[in-house]
């Protein structure tokens, strides 16, 4: 049987993306801080409480997976968000290091694409104030962490502007730097398209050492 690790499985986007895993025939396990918050039940899926700040124990959780998926964030009302995820990743890069992982795909951010050839979605005015320092700190994330990693193979996969709650189209079209927009000049896409997406990528790599980006 087919299995992959996911880093924050009880959250918006990691329990879209188990969902999707397990659909396909995966067997998945998943770190969370509060197991008591993964409502799913599944033969094939195992929860595991563990705190990702520490950095011994989430080495040794990763040791033997050759694939992981990182959907980490510490919460979006979590006044200490930009510090939180700096720190939380500094843990997982590190983990992922010494486990001798060898491909990391990480759940990004929207605000780091470009709008234009040197306009940042993050410096357009148009992200709300009250959540910039998780949107900062995910594309720090990015440009100061992932971009110089050479150890092991990493993708930021970078969901469209507005990425809600919908259905699972099977349709969606990937970018590399650049916001996708529709014929509309929206740029959306739901969680379950995006879980797809991202599953797609486990399954058959087109993107290494880069970010890309999905949209309709």
């Amino acid at each position: 049987m087919k299995e992959v690790l996911i880093i924050g499985g009880s959250g918006f986007v990691g329990s879209a993306i188990v969902k999707e895993a397990l659909s396909r025939g995966y067997k998945v396990k998943t770190i969370v801080r509060h197991p008591e918050k993964v409502s799913l039940s599944d033969p094939h899926l195992e929860v595991i409480g563990a705190d990702i700040m520490d950095t011994e124990e989430l080495t040794g959780i990763l040791k033997y997976q050759l694939q992981v998926i990182s959907a980490y964030n510490p919460g979006w009302k979590n006044p200490d968000i930009y510090e939180d995820t700096l720190k939380g990743y500094t843990s997982i890069l590190e983990a992922v290091r010494r486990a001798g992982v060898k491909r990391l795909l990480v759940v990004g951010g929207a605000g780091s694409l470009l709008v234009s050839p040197t306009v940042r979605l993050m410096d357009t005015g148009t992200i709300p104030e009250e959540i910039l320092p998780g949107v900062k700190s995910l594309a720090k994330v990015y440009t100061d962490y992932l971009r110089p990693e050479k150890e092991f193979d990493w993708v930021f996969f970078s969901p469209a502007g507005s990425f809600t709650q919908g259905t699972r189209t099977g349709n969606y079209r990937l970018g590399e730097d650049y916001l996708i927009k529709d014929e509309k000049g929206e740029s959306h896409i739901s969680v379950e398209d995006y879980a797809m997406a991202m599953i797609d990528e486990l399954e058959k790599p087109q993107h290494h050492y880069r970010r890309f980006t999905v949209g309709y």
